[in-house]
């Protein structure tokens, strides 16, 4: 522990899935104390003192079923399949609780989701940005979200992603290790943090290089952190195109979001136990870009 750190901020390193002002509310509700007493959030630590903190169980919002079109690619008792589309959110989440995928998927499915992740995350095992296409696998059982969890976990998913960015990349392949945590100046944001990161593997591919000015690339995940590919290849001074939190601020294209689409998932199905993989079409915006460029 650092002598004269405020206490906000020291919970901030020590807790960065969480914002300051989240912190800073458990801190004036009692529910951070400092050697057993309550403090304000700009009280500075001494060495000694001893810091516990009870998070409160989040509030759970009713999901509605709502009738949404779902791209299913592929369907069977255990999983499903399905490609999303550009400017779907995944889950629920603040600002989001109607027209997400798992309202979608809960007037397809009825009550055949696992229940692993709780009611705001019904058989989502993984994830993909709001403006990022692709596929994705989705759960309808506990047995058949742990076993994908658990391939997940040791990394042998087959994920296979595939992204326009700006520059041309001069190798035909390369491998990106950079620990990913929260950006220390704006919690918002993902960076490559090398003191409170998480072990981030991003393995690319180049496949078209485009009027020497742009690259089409296929990357391979090793390991799945938050915005990886946009912030490893912003890392390596590649950022996507259309990436306007990681790349420029202005896209010359009118994007909506980073040209990234999630191409071929694969992986070990949790009944058959035999390996099974989905290869994606790209969709028209990214053809139109390609088409574009060349």
């Amino acid at each position: 522990m650092k002598q004269g750190i405020r206490i906000d901020r020291y919970l901030a390193e020590q807790y960065p899935e969480y914002s300051r002002s989240y912190l800073q509310k458990l801190i004036k509700d009692g529910d951070v104390l400092v050697n057993g007493k309550q403090r304000k959030a700009n009280y500075k630590l001494n060495e000694e003192d001893i810091v516990s903190i009870e998070i409160p169980e989040p509030k759970e919002v009713d999901i509605v079923a709502e009738s949404i079109p779902l791209d299913i690619v592929y369907e069977d008792q255990d999983i499903i399949i399905l490609n999303k589309q550009k400017d779907m959110v995944v889950h629920p989440c603040p600002g989001h609780y109607t027209g997400t995928l798992v309202n979608g998927l809960l007037y397809h499915c009825k009550d055949e989701l696992s229940g692993i992740n709780g009611e705001l995350r019904p058989g989502i095992v993984h994830r993909i940005d709001k403006d990022t296409t692709g596929l994705l696998v989705i759960c309808k059982n506990d047995h058949a979200h742990q076993c994908i969890a658990e391939q997940l976990k040791v990394h042998s998913i087959t994920r296979k992603y595939h992204a326009i960015v700006y520059h041309n990349i001069p190798e035909d392949e390369g491998t990106i290790q950079a620990p990913i945590g929260r950006n220390p100046n704006d919690r918002k944001k993902m960076a490559v943090n090398n003191k409170n990161g998480k072990h981030a593997v991003t393995h690319y591919r180049v496949l078209e290089r485009l009027q020497n000015k742009y690259t089409y690339v296929e990357c391979s995940l090793e390991t799945g952190r938050t915005h990886q590919i946009r912030v490893h290849m912003a890392h390596i001074h590649h950022p996507l195109v259309g990436d306007a939190v990681y790349g420029p601020k202005k896209d010359k294209f009118g994007l909506q979001g980073q040209c990234l689409h999630a191409k071929v998932l694969g992986f070990i199905h949790p009944t058959t136990n035999e390996y099974v993989e989905f290869d994606s079409p790209l969709p028209d915006y990214f053809e139109q870009m390609l088409q574009k460029l060349r």
